[in-house]
C-alpha cells in the first residue's frame, strides 16, 4: 500500500475531542484522490475560524478552543494536514513537499468553498495557511498568527530571530545549532512518536491520556512519513523551495491590510522574532491589541487555549463592530 488510513479505533474516547469527523478528497500526486479530515463544529453559515496545526500535532491541538468559537455563533473549522491526524498518509516521504502541502490545503479551503475567514495559525500552519492567503486572499478577513514561522533565509533576519536562518557572506548561511538537532533527529531516531515533543515544548505538564492522543494517529513506523518529512521542509537556504514560497507569501503579506494580531507565547524560542517581524511588515498589523500569552511554551493551545481562543473571539468582535 502506498497510503495508510488510521483504523477509526485509534480515535474513540480521546479526551476533550468529542466531534464528529468530516472529510474531503485532494489529489494525491500519484493519481487519484486522497482522503482530508477536518474538525467543522458551529453554524455552517457564520463566519469562519479556521485553525491550522503543525508538526508533529492533529487538530485534537485545537479541543480546548472548537467548543468556545462555536458558542459565539463561530463556525469552527480544524483540518489535519495529510499525513497527519485522521487525514490519509502516503507513505512515501517524497509524496510530501512544502508546494504539495499548500495545494492539500488550498483544495481543502476552496473544496468548501471557505469564505470570511479568521486564519488562526500555529507552528507549520502558519506557513501553509499564510501561503493560501497568498493565493486566495478574498478569502480571509483576519488573521491570529501564534507561534509561527515563515522562514525565507533572508539577509535581513540576522539578529532578528532566536533561533537564527539567515545567509552571511562568503555565500553560507547561519543555521540556529537547535534547529539543526530537531531536523537530524527526525531523520534518524528509529522510534519517532509525537507526544514526547509535544510534551517537551510545553510550559505545563500534560496528562498521559492527552499525550497517547497526540499519538494516536500514528500506530507505527509506516504511518510517520509525513511526521517526519515536516521539519525537513523547513527551508535553511534561499535555494530551497520553501523559502521560494515563503519569499512569495511575504511579499503577498505586505499588501494584506486586513487585521492581523500577533499572540505568541512567552516561552517559544524557536519562534521568538517572528512575531515582531509580522508587526513590522504587514500592514494589517498596524495599531492592532497584539499580545504575549504568559505561561505557554511552544503549544499555546495546550497551555492556554482557553485564554487565546478569548482573544480571537475578541479580536473578531472588535474587527466587525
Amino acid at each position: 500500500m502506498d497510503v495508510m488510513r488510521t483504523p477509526d479505533e485509534r480515535f474513540e474516547k480521546l479526551p476533550g475531542f468529542p466531534f464528529a469527523p468530516h472529510y474531503t478528497e485532494v489529489g494525491n500526486p500519484r493519481g487519484g484522490t486522497l482522503r482530508m479530515h477536518y474538525v467543522d463544529e458551529g453554524p455552517p453559515d457564520a463566519p469562519v475560524v479556521l485553525m491550522l496545526h503543525g508538526e508533529p500535532t492533529w487538530s485534537y491541538l485545537y479541543r480546548k478552543l472548537i467548543p468556545r468559537f462555536a458558542r459565539a455563533g463561530l463556525r469552527a473549522v480544524a483540518p489535519d494536514h495529510i499525513g497527519f491526524g485522521r487525514s490519509d498518509k502516503p507513505v512515501e516521504k517524497t509524496d510530501y513537499s512544502f508546494a504539495q502541502h499548500v495545494a492539500w490545503l488550498r483544495e481543502l479551503v476552496a473544496g468548501l468553498d471557505l469564505r470570511d475567514i479568521t486564519l488562526i495559525c500555529q507552528d507549520w500552519g502558519g506557513p501553509l495557511g499564510l501561503a493560501v492567503l497568498a493565493e486566495e486572499p478574498e478569502r480571509f478577513s483576519r488573521v491570529v498568527a501564534t507561534n509561527t514561522i515563515l522562514h525565507s533565509v533572508e539577509p535581513e533576519f540576522a539578529g532578528r530571530l532566536a533561533w537564527s536562518n539567515h545567509p552571511i557572506e562568503g555565500g553560507d548561511v547561519q543555521v540556529n545549532a537547535a534547529l539543526l538537532a530537531w531536523m537530524a533527529f527526525t531523520q534518524r531516531t528509529p522510534d519517532m512518536a509525537a507526544s514526547p515533543a509535544v510534551a517537551g515544548a510545553c510550559a505545563s505538564e500534560i496528562p498521559e491520556d492527552v499525550l497517547a492522543a497526540y499519538d494516536a494517529p500514528f500506530p507505527d513506523e509506516r504511518y510517520k512519513a509525513g511526521m517526519r518529512m515536516f521539519p525537513i521542509l523547513i527551508p535553511v537556504t534561499p535555494s530551497d523551495e520553501g523559502a521560494a514560497i515563503n519569499r512569495e507569501t511575504w511579499r503577498a503579506l505586505a499588501r494584506f491590510e486586513k487585521p492581523f494580531l500577533t499572540a505568541f507565547s512567552d516561552a517559544d524560542p524557536g519562534t521568538r522574532g517572528f512575531e515582531i517581524l509580522f508587526r513590522e511588515r504587514v500592514p494589517g498589523a498596524k495599531d492592532q491589541p497584539h499580545a504575549t500569552i504568559a505561561g505557554a511554551g511552544h503549544f499555546v493551545q495546550e497551555d492556554r487555549g482557553e485564554k487565546l481562543a478569548d482573544l480571537v473571539i475578541e479580536f473578531i468582535e472588535c474587527a466587525t463592530s
